[in-house]
């Protein structure tokens, strides 16, 4: 299966990266998406930011056997159990998990607004889980440890160009 990385650099070796000054999703590593479109956004939000003239969607062949051979935690859609692993991984300083995979729904702007609601404890958990629910929700998978990133093999750097 191809995934998606998008980057300001050509990524042909992946790497854990531990990143102590932002809060993601599923906590520290290489993220990736089945989305060219939401890997291609990134990296033009990213180089605008950056003010770059030029990035990168890094092409793997991901190896879904992974998912049986390692530990993986998978959310198929929002549910009450993602919202608490994202919340905690944002929120819960130091907070760590031991999964060398994790998969489910980005978190992107709109939907961060909507955790902004929940954690200001203006909305509840099930009014934002049916709330997310009804947003196109982009995918993300976390590799979390070196053992993971085995599983994933370079294929391609596209250029992007501003």
């Amino acid at each position: 299966m191809k995934i998606y990385h998008g980057s300001i650099e050509k990524v042909e070796k992946p790497e854990i990266r531990i990143v102590k000054h932002r809060t993601l999703d599923y906590g520290y590593g290489f993220y990736t998406t089945t989305s060219y479109a939401q890997s291609k956004d990134w990296v033009k939000r990213r180089m605008d930011n950056l003010k770059v003239q030029n990035g990168f969607v890094n092409v793997y062949e991901f190896d879904k056997d992974a998912i049986k051979d390692l530990k993986c935690l998978i959310f198929d859609s929002p549910t009450e159990d993602w919202v608490d692993f994202v919340m905690n991984n944002r929120t819960i300083k130091g907070f760590e998990h031991d999964y060398d995979i994790v998969y489910g729904p980005v978190a992107n702007d709109r939907v961060y607004a909507s955790f902004a609601l929940y954690e200001g404890g203006l909305i509840d958990k099930q009014t934002l889980i049916s709330e997310l629910k009804t947003y196109k929700l982009i995918d993300q998978y976390l590799f979390h440890t070196e053992k993971a990133l085995e599983y994933i093999h370079f294929i391609e750097a596209e250029e992007i160009v501003s």
